[in-house]
């Protein structure tokens, strides 16, 4: 049962975004878009070749221009709607869930639509026309080189003691189409169910972690959670 006060953290992973039509990060070959992942997502890749790497994220940016939320984007909408404490981080970087209408969110591995100044950190959304082309941008307030505002192997996610905080005092975590063994959004689970709540797993297959579910529904999230968001708040 969820009510209106029922604290949700809700984890979003490739699987939701896999449903618009954006591929999923990588496969088990190790390659993402026919990409060593060590030459397109890490630190070391953009220094020793950030023409290649700049390259490979201004297609992903251009790719945004072309997909739409799915009826699993909405579900969450209606769900944060709904709720009076929901916040709802994803592993994403495309910019489905804010299309879709979402509010309280959080990109753990950093977002496409914008980007990062190597000298001053100002981070700025640039997706117009002018921005994505093939020449490296460089930032309008010092003149620094910009860089994807993306986090690659080997940083730190974005807003790790908000996550932890929200998932330590949860009553309901729900992960949807995640594989659960990207560290460390792989371990939300456990620690949500560690501290008392209730957790749900919407995945086309089971994730590595599933035995710290208490529900799983198997299925795409553009399926099944229209059916449980509407359940709940109907309820």
């Amino acid at each position: 049962m969820i009510t209106k006060r029922t604290r949700v953290v809700v984890l979003t992973g490739a699987g939701i975004s896999a449903e618009s039509g954006i591929r999923t990060f990588r496969g088990s070959d190790g390659l993402w878009e026919n990409h060593r992942i060590e030459d397109v997502a890490t630190p070391e890749g953009w220094r020793i070749n950030p023409q290649l790497v700049w390259s490979f994220y201004q297609q992903r940016r251009k790719k945004l221009l072309h997909v739409e939320p799915n009826s699993g984007h909405l579900a969450l909408v209606e769900l944060e709607r709904f709720l009076d404490s929901f916040l709802l981080v994803t592993q994403n970087v495309d910019n489905l869930h804010e299309r879709a209408g979402s509010k309280n969110l959080i990109h753990m591995h950093g977002e496409l639509e914008k980007l990062r100044c190597e000298e001053c950190h100002a981070v700025e959304v640039m997706m117009e026309e002018k921005h994505l082309g093939e020449e490296i941008l460089t930032c309008q307030q010092c003149g620094g080189r910009l860089r994807p505002h993306i986090v690659w192997f080997n940083e730190i996610p974005m807003q790790m003691q908000e996550i932890m905080e929200a998932l330590t005092h949860c009553d309901l975590f729900i992960a949807i189409g995640t594989s659960g063994h990207v560290y460390p959004a792989s371990g939300f689970l456990h620690k949500a169910q560690m501290h008392g709540a209730q957790t749900i797993v919407i995945n086309l297959e089971p994730p590595e972690n599933i035995s710290f579910s208490d529900e799983f529904y198997q299925g795409k999230a553009g399926d099944v959670l229209p059916m449980l968001v509407r359940r709940w708040t109907q309820e």
